[in-house]
């Protein structure tokens, strides 16, 4: 009898562990990563992406998850088509052969019940290295207009292109970019 009360007792608790674990899928209409750069020294110029997917996977109680996000570069906005073109071209993004950004992690870092980073893998142009992300907020909570639970947060990375065989004008056009992605979820 006390095997059977000890085994349904380690069932019930491996299933409460289980159901902590929750999955967001990506909003694309509220999703768009941007990135600021100074261009030569004039102004901080800001472009975006408008198409971005993927999945955060999140165990507050455990204070674990996983990130997986994919990033359209084709889907880069400038605000003009022509730079839009240029920018996709082979000394920058080089969309033509590598048509798709991620960034992948399995370690998120919390403090107390607060996520405050995320330490991934971004690659860009075939190239992956280590980025960490600050998160800047995030809540989650009902979603007042779709009825399910919801994750938003902004977080923030300074890369340089270098890194990413992106270099050309650097450092007239600075080298160090600063990204901010501000991502909206669903839970599934």
């Amino acid at each position: 009898m006390k095997k059977l009360i000890a085994f349904t007792l380690a069932t019930a608790l491996s299933s409460l562990a289980y159901a902590a674990t929750e999955t967001f899928v990506i909003d694309p209409t509220h999703s768009m990563p941007r990135f600021e750069y100074s261009h030569l020294g004039y102004s901080q110029q800001l472009s975006r992406f408008d198409t971005t997917s993927g999945t955060i996977i999140v165990d507050r109680a455990a204070r674990s998850g996983s990130v997986d996000v994919t990033i359209d570069a084709k889907s880069v906005n400038t605000g003009s088509a022509l730079f839009n073109t240029h920018i996709q071209g082979e000394d920058f993004f080089d969309t033509a052969k590598y048509p798709t950004i991620t960034y992948k992690s399995n370690k998120l870092k919390f403090e107390a019940d607060r996520l405050v980073a995320v330490e991934g893998e971004l690659t860009i142009k075939g190239i992956t290295k280590p980025v960490t992300l600050s998160i800047v907020s995030m809540l989650c909570m009902p979603h007042p207009i779709l009825k399910k639970d919801a994750c938003g947060a902004t977080a923030t990375a300074k890369v340089k292109r270098t890194d990413f065989n992106m270099g050309k004008y650097a450092p007239f056009v600075s080298d160090e970019i600063m990204l901010t992605i501000p991502v909206e979820s669903v839970k599934q």
